[in-house]
């Protein structure tokens, strides 16, 4: 079975190698070299100066950003489930938010943002996704944050970056704050959450709030080599080696490849009449539109091996997503893609001519 999900992604062989390796205590000099090695690996991948790894999905450094930095009101972007938990967190901790509201396949606007921030002055925290994963949407977030910075510089901006981190080379020199997940394009199972924070993120915390998830405690302790609870040792351990093997292709050759991989992607889907649904597609996967979405899943899994994602909420049974994250071999999007283009022959949607395929390889191929 090929998982072809936006997360959890497959893990490659010699990620889940560094699993079956003996156990370290996190208490040890071995384990202090390991994690401040992964994270000065990791500091180049956010562009930002402090670190941190939370034993954690994804969600859990969500809710650490929001209770260690919000201090009158938050602004949340909200087009899509994962914008929509920004304010569901908020709620949760009856911190006052305000939310800007799109439909799943529209980015954010950056106009709109700045007319909430002119009109309340409260606001000192800005929530959005680089990708909201729940439509494959990307939003212009260096562009809001640059122009945010600009009308006030205090404003802390906090981007979830869990399907962009390790997919591209984000800009963060107007982010304070950036957040990952283990099984995205890092390729780990879940578990484990990472945080880059600024300066200016560093001083808005003070002594931090909460307490498993005080932010400032942790990056402390992290930053001296050890951690403030117990960590999750392999999957820290585990990111190493994956940190390590993007440095030796090189990080700009990583994101060279998943650019085109994912420009080779739907121009094949195209071909074969199919509709991407976002406005402005992430790298991080492919979101099409398709009525049939649950039954084409279905065959491909059955048929041909293949697991993507449905859609969600309204957009469950109209949507299908298909993972662009990590280190994913040609053969195996070509796979994919075919299986596709097969299930589309049995619906009675499109005859099978293995255009796709070709596509596919031919777009790779071009410099």
């Amino acid at each position: 079975m090929i998982l072809a999900t936006p997360g959890p992604v497959e893990i490659p062989l010699f990620v889940r190698e560094t699993f079956l390796g003996e156990t370290i205590h996190h208490r040890t000099p071995e384990f202090k070299e390991i994690l401040l090695e992964t994270l000065e690996l990791f500091r180049e991948i956010t562009h930002l100066p402090y670190n941190v790894f939370l034993s954690s999905s994804g969600t859990g450094a969500m809710e650490a950003a929001v209770t260690n930095l919000v201090k009158e009101k938050a602004l949340t972007i909200n087009a899509g489930k994962f914008g929509e938990r920004w304010g569901k967190i908020c709620k949760a901790h009856n911190i006052e938010y305000k939310e800007i509201k799109y439909e799943w396949d529209t980015p954010a606007k950056v106009d709109d943002v700045i007319a909430a921030i002119e009109g309340d002055k409260n606001i000192d925290t800005l929530f959005i996704q680089i990708c909201e994963s729940a439509g494959g949407l990307r939003h212009p977030v260096e562009e809001i944050a640059a122009e945010v910075k600009l009308i006030n510089e205090n404003i802390i901006i906090v981007a979830d970056g869990i399907t962009a981190l390790g997919v591209e080379d984000v800009d963060t020199s107007n982010i304070d704050v950036i957040i990952g997940g283990s099984q995205k394009a890092f390729m780990l199972p879940p578990g484990l959450s990472m945080l880059g924070a600024s300066e200016k993120a560093i001083e808005r915390m003070g002594e931090g709030k909460g307490f498993y998830f005080n932010l400032v405690n942790e990056i402390k302790k992290q930053n001296e080599g050890s951690s403030a609870f117990t960590p999750a040792t392999g999957h820290i351990i585990a990111l190493n080696t994956v940190l390590k093997k993007l440095k030796e292709i090189s990080l700009k050759n990583h994101f060279e490849n998943t650019a085109k991989r994912h420009k080779a992607l739907l121009a094949a889907l195209e071909e074969i009449d199919l509709s991407i649904f976002p406005q402005e597609p992430a790298l991080s996967m492919a979101a099409v539109y398709f009525e049939k979405a649950e039954e084409l899943r279905k065959i491909i899994k059955t048929k041909y091996g293949v697991n993507v994602a449905g859609g969600q909420d309204h957009m469950k049974g109209k949507l299908f997503r298909i993972n662009n994250m990590g280190l994913i071999e040609d053969y195996k999007m070509s796979h994919i893609i075919n299986s596709i283009e097969l299930a589309l022959d049995e619906l009675g949607i499109r005859k099978y001519d293995g255009s796709g395929v070709r596509v596919y390889s031919s777009e790779k191929l071009k410099v």
